[in-house]
């Protein structure tokens, strides 16, 4: 299959090895992933914070960029939740419905990557090796909007030599919410100190989820504490095996 990589700002600007990690995945399972080099910010910071017209350039370019891949896929639920459910709805709002109808044929073919794995690839054991305790947050977005579920589980249950340790209160939101962090500082550090609390009971090496964004919250917390766990992207681990070193 010919596979889109929507890489998103985030692993395009501060980590890199996220888009790497998704892509060397894809071509280990037989796939062919395209970069369009045209792609830019699918406008979810933009209409988030209210500015919906400034959106509806970036809703326009996503579409003009991607409309003739056959398959698009995200290593991000919030980036992929974007496309989903609000560039047909900002294109609405400035009366275009002729870019939300191609808007949402293109989102259709949008897929996080867990949901590509197994819904379209049918594959659960990507054949990768992490041997490592790891522990999975379901970030709001993927959880809430797309909707993915145990997918991200099913697949790290078959990662060899992982230990798979259950988070508490894994659906509490890790206080991140883009902006809402700079906004609210203080009831995001509160509610990051309940997310690190729960990922240091598990004790885990390693806290995995599907969104960077997250990851860089949560990371961010645990580094300043020194206690140990690190933050590694799903797409990371899936991405793994036994020759890497």
């Amino acid at each position: 299959m010919r596979i889109a990589l929507f890489v998103t700002c985030l692993a395009d600007t501060l980590f890199p090895g996220v888009g790497k990690a998704t892509t060397a995945l894809l071509e280990r399972l037989g796939h062919d992933v395209t970069f369009p080099q045209a792609q830019t910010c699918c406008g979810q910071m933009h209409v988030n914070t209210g500015y919906l017209q400034q959106a509806l350039p970036l809703v326009r370019r996503y579409v003009e960029v991607f409309e003739d891949c056959e398959v698009i896929v995200a290593p991000s639920g919030s980036c992929t939740g974007s496309v989903r459910h609000q560039h047909a709805m900002v294109a609405r709002r400035y009366g275009d419905e002729a870019l939300a109808r191609r808007a949402e044929a293109v989102a259709a073919r949008t897929y996080e990557l867990s949901e590509l794995l197994t819904d379209v690839l049918g594959v659960e054991d990507v054949g990768a090796y992490y041997p490592h305790r790891v522990t999975y947050h379901p970030t709001c977005h993927s959880l809430r909007l797309l909707g993915v579920g145990d997918r991200p589980l099913r697949l790290l249950r078959r990662v060899a030599g992982l230990d798979l340790a259950v988070l508490p209160d894994a659906e509490t939101c890790c206080g991140f919410g883009g902006t809402f962090a700079v906004k609210n500082p203080d009831v995001s550090t509160a509610m990051l100190a309940d997310k690190m609390r729960s990922v240091l009971a598990t004790g885990a090496e390693v806290c995995t989820a599907g969104d960077s964004s997250c990851l860089m919250h949560i990371g961010g917390g645990l580094s300043r504490l020194r206690a140990g766990p690190r933050t590694v992207h799903l797409a990371e681990i899936l991405g793994s095996t036994r020759d890497q070193p």
